[in-house]
């Protein structure tokens, strides 16, 4: 089951970065100071030239998923975040179907305790 301790473990792009949190998202995978990633980014501009280097730094920011907003409680958590950030329509799908489910439970109670044999039940029950 994923915990916070997992998912820090998962390289992410940080929601805390400067520029599109890439240098900080390696740090927190590296569990490293974000002041050497940056540094070595730098570094490895100047061999590399200044377009490979920004390319492949515009290519991490596409390709690594965000950093979750909130810590995962449960695997169920995980697992909708996995499917949010690979096909967002899929994930408000289920997020629809599970309203739609919520709204056919909630109507289901109202008809039972509004229906006139509720009343009467009750009333029975309690020896009024």
């Amino acid at each position: 089951m994923p915990t916070h301790s997992n998912t820090s473990r998962t390289l992410f792009r940080s929601r805390h970065g400067w520029i599109f949190g890439v240098c900080q998202g390696i740090a927190d995978y590296g569990q490293i100071n974000v002041l050497w990633v940056r540094l070595a980014a730098v570094l490895l501009t100047i061999p590399t030239g200044f377009w490979p280097m920004v390319l492949i730094y515009i290519l991490a920011a596409i390709f690594l998923k965000p950093a979750p907003v909130v810590e995962f409680t449960d695997e169920e958590d995980w697992n909708f975040y996995q499917s949010y950030v690979s096909d967002r329509k899929m994930a408000l799908a289920r997020l629809k179907r599970r309203c739609e489910a919520l709204d056919r439970r909630t109507r289901r109670m109202e008809n039972v305790v509004t229906d006139r044999e509720f009343d009467w039940d009750r009333r029975f029950q309690s020896g009024t």
